[in-house]
């Protein structure tokens, strides 16, 4: 019975997640230490309290056959958009966002946890729909994203919001959705954030009029122009429906993606907060708002080229104990960590981080499971997206999001969410080799 239950633990995403977390510890301690030496916070305290829930719900998780969420996975999904709701009516505002469910100290941002469920849902409709017609079935599946997506946004948290988006492309490429689809949407998101950014890149950036912008600064040419392309989109519609010629098809795509981008990102404009498009442009030049939205860009890249080679040593960093980052325990971890263990300790975590998501590809293919494949490869998009755009973050190559550091970065939430994903992890690893979609 005893080896039958240890036999459920993925031993090397353990002690992954085991070392990541204590370090997450550690750091968090020290990012609590003031100029005097003195540790004036207790957030390393609530950590540890999380990630031993986190490690009961893991290790529970990886016993528990995850095809039996198979079955719940609609009324899980419906809880999800109960949720969100119930967050956006009644949550408490945190750093802009009403984002968070909880009574004073105690709280937890529903939008992180929804993630694993989006993902148990998801990989339920794409099992299920494997026969039907592919742009159909991508349809469905972007509307089933929009729920989510649409209900965090008017929080409106960009940061949590945008990770849902490469979760749901990795599952639909993993789920045979044509690749065509997929740059489609690609091509959508990257189009709607550049025509959300660039008035403001031209207000505080450039800071001189650009004649060809004005289309997208006064509000008539705009509508003229998504008027315009709407009409070309109907008439290579309508030539693709009467003459069946192939470039009607892209002709159609091509004014639908930019008539989409065009309303897309005058929403944006009017849903998220000003700071939230800067932070969205403002990594271009930091010094162009250095003492704003600049200065968490600045102040992390010299902390980071501050640590050198073999770092300041464990809580001998200044910029946190000095308190020149912001935010230093939860989005700028990796700052403080990099200051104080230098360029061997970030290339350390370079390499952890790696082993896991390559630890992730092999559980995929080798899993027999499609509904176990497509969970797999939803948390593998997750951990992705969130390693390269925290890093890239803090080192000034990304826009500010506001997006964690899996395990080493503050908070009960993103810790329960990624411990409960490495968990499902650990049971389709443990019943890869079962083709059943569902447990009996």
């Amino acid at each position: 019975m005893k080896s039958k239950f240890f036999g459920h633990i993925d031993y090397f995403l353990l002690l992954c997640v085991i070392f990541l977390t204590i370090t997450g510890i550690l750091f968090i301690f020290s990012s609590g230490i003031n100029s005097s030496g003195v540790n004036v916070s207790n957030e390393y305290i609530k950590q540890i309290v999380w990630a031993s829930v986190g490690t009961v719900i893991m290790i529970l998780v990886a016993v528990y056959d995850y095809r039996r969420t198979y079955r719940y996975a609609r009324y899980l999904f419906v809880g999800l958009v109960v949720v969100l709701l119930v967050t956006r009516i009644f949550g408490r505002r945190v750093n802009g966002a009403k984002s968070w469910l909880g009574i004073g100290d105690l709280g937890i941002q529903p939008s992180e946890i929804c993630k694993i469920i989006f993902i148990l849902f998801l990989a339920w409709y794409l099992e299920r729909s494997q026969k039907e017609e592919p742009l159909r079935r991508f349809l469905s599946a972007s509307g089933i994203l929009l729920v989510p997506l649409g209900l965090i946004l008017l929080q409106p948290d960009l940061g949590t919001a945008s990770v849902y988006i490469p979760i749901f492309l990795v599952m639909c490429f993993m789920a045979g959705i044509p690749l065509r689809y997929i740059m489609l949407v690609l091509s959508f998101g990257f189009l709607t954030i550049l025509l959300a950014v660039l008035p403001i890149w031209q207000e505080e950036i450039l800071r001189k009029p650009v004649p060809a912008l004005s289309v997208l600064t006064n509000i008539k040419l705009r509508l003229i122009l998504m008027l315009s392309f709407l009409m070309i989109t109907l008439i290579g519609l309508l030539g693709r429906i009467l003459l069946k010629r192939p470039y009607f098809y892209w002709v159609t795509c091509a004014a639908g993606i930019i008539t989409a981008a065009l309303v897309a990102s005058l929403l944006a404009g009017k849903v998220l907060k000003p700071y939230q498009i800067q932070r969205l442009i403002v990594f271009v030049d930091p010094s162009s708002d250095p003492r704003g939205s600049g200065w968490n860009i600045i102040q992390s890249k010299i902390a980071i080229g501050s640590g050198n080679f073999w770092g300041k040593g464990f809580i001998n960093g200044t910029q946190s104990h000095y308190r020149f980052l912001p935010q230093q325990s939860t989005d700028f971890i990796f700052s403080i960590f990099s200051e104080e263990m230098g360029f061997v300790g970030g290339l350390v975590l370079f390499v952890i981080f790696a082993g896991i998501l390559l630890r992730i590809i092999y559980i995929i293919r080798q899993t027999t499971n499609v509904y176990g494949t497509l969970i797999a490869s939803g948390i593998l998009g997750m951990f992705f997206f969130h390693f390269i755009v925290n890093v890239g973050m803090v080192m000034g190559i990304m826009p500010i999001t506001g997006i964690p550091l899996p395990f080493l970065s503050y908070g009960g939430s993103a810790l329960l969410t990624n411990m409960t994903a490495m968990g499902l992890l650990m049971s389709i690893n443990n019943r890869r080799l079962d083709f059943t979609p569902y447990a009996t």
